[in-house]
């Protein structure tokens, strides 16, 4: 079941380390199978105040989301965005196909 690298980047200072870490991150997430789904665009936001940008990448699994997250390759270019962006990163499960939300209900 496919999972996800989510950042919301509330606010980046551009400069040399962002620019080698963009042109760095697409080599480490490739090499885990990941793809890129959301980047670089400015989201229409339609309810509540959101400062910033969105991150999406897929990867197959949550196996391998996490591999890419805490490889050597990563790793080493990601203080490269941490000390230059103010934001947060999380890694999430996806659903399966014909999920419906009233199977949250099972849960509580």
């Amino acid at each position: 079941m496919s999972a996800y690298a989510i950042a919301h980047l509330r606010h980046v200072e551009w400069g040399p380390d962002i620019v080698t870490y963009v042109q760095k991150i697409t080599d480490t997430v490739d090499a885990h199978g990941g793809r890129f789904l959301v980047h670089g665009h400015n989201p229409e936001v339609m309810e509540g105040p959101f400062p910033g940008h969105l991150v999406v990448i897929e990867f197959a699994s949550m196996e391998q989301a996490r591999a890419w997250y805490q490889s050597d390759a990563y790793q080493a270019i990601l203080p490269l965005r941490t000390q230059h962006a103010d934001g947060v990163a999380v890694l999430v499960q996806g659903v399966a196909p014909g999920y419906r939300a009233s199977e949250l209900l099972a849960k509580y």
